[in-house]
């Protein structure tokens, strides 16, 4: 014996499958609020660089502007319900943004790691890691390396303001590709 109405159709069971589980909505609303918090910790400057409409900008403003813990999780949590009004593009370019924002201020970050590594280098290493780095670099000024290098050391031996100690790393990060 059937009992035709306990019975689902394939295609009635699509249609439940279709919209989000309520875990599936609770996950994406506490990725929003994450998305909210990065925002409202965000600079200025780092701000300007996200694609933001002007209402949801100014609401970011206040939430950062408050300072009290509940109050500022409160608008926290307003800014999040208002940026769960957006359409997920406009989310997916915001996601995108602080990625890149991230990619480059690892890339950045690990430019200058890279000339502070070859600053010591060049002090601790003399005229070895001086032809290391012009086989790598033959465009740089042999000379003109060695003198800053030769003034660094000399300015360490002698505890002096280590003016020729940033200016190597200054010529470095210059030589490796990294604009001032």
């Amino acid at each position: 014996m059937e009992f035709p109405d306990l019975l689902m159709h394939d295609d009635e069971l699509q249609d439940e499958t279709l919209e989000p589980s309520r875990s599936q909505r609770r996950r994406d609303a506490l990725d929003i609020l994450k998305l909210a918090e990065t925002l409202a910790a965000l600079s200025e400057a780092e701000l300007s660089r996200v694609p933001l409409d002007d209402d949801l900008r100014e609401e970011v403003r206040r939430t950062r502007a408050v300072t009290s813990h509940i109050a500022r999780k409160r608008q926290t949590q307003f800014l999040a319900k208002q940026m769960r009004k957006l359409d997920e593009d406009a989310l997916e370019t915001i996601r995108r943004a602080l990625a890149h924002d991230r990619a480059q201020a690892h890339r950045e970050a690990a430019a200058l790691h890279e000339a502070e590594a070859w600053r010591e280098r060049l002090l601790d290493g003399g005229d070895d890691a001086l032809n290391a780095l012009l086989a790598e670099h033959s465009g740089a000024d042999r000379q003109q390396l060695r003198q800053l290098v030769r003034n660094a050391k000399a300015e360490r031996e002698r505890n002096k303001p280590p003016h020729a100690y940033r200016e190597l790393f200054r010529e470095l990060r210059t030589l490796l590709g990294e604009p001032l």
